[in-house]
């Protein structure tokens, strides 16, 4: 899928520069200037790049927030499902 139209950024761009070793929002806008030109993909770019990040095992482990009440995005939980069984799953009536 295509994330910035301004510099062809791909999300497999995106992964491949966390796979290799980019550890921050900022680097990849180095690497690639991803968000760096009109700025509509900026909140895809990140969210790419957080799941990126996230699926990565030696990714950085979230910091638990300051204020206990407020929780920290990336402490959400991804379920990832497979496109055949959502293909398989029952019509609801």
């Amino acid at each position: 899928m295509i994330v910035c139209v301004c510099h062809r950024v791909s999300d497999r761009d995106i992964e491949r520069e966390v796979r290799h070793g980019c550890h921050s929002f900022d680097e990849l806008q180095d690497e690639l200037r991803v968000g760096t030109a009109c700025g509509s993909c900026l909140e895809c770019a990140r969210d790419t790049f957080d799941v990126a990040r996230a699926c990565r095992p030696d990714a950085a482990v979230p910091v638990a927030p300051a204020h206990p009440t407020v929780a920290h995005p990336a402490s959400r939980e991804i379920h990832v499902i497979p496109l055949g069984a959502i293909a398989r799953a029952p019509l609801a009536a």
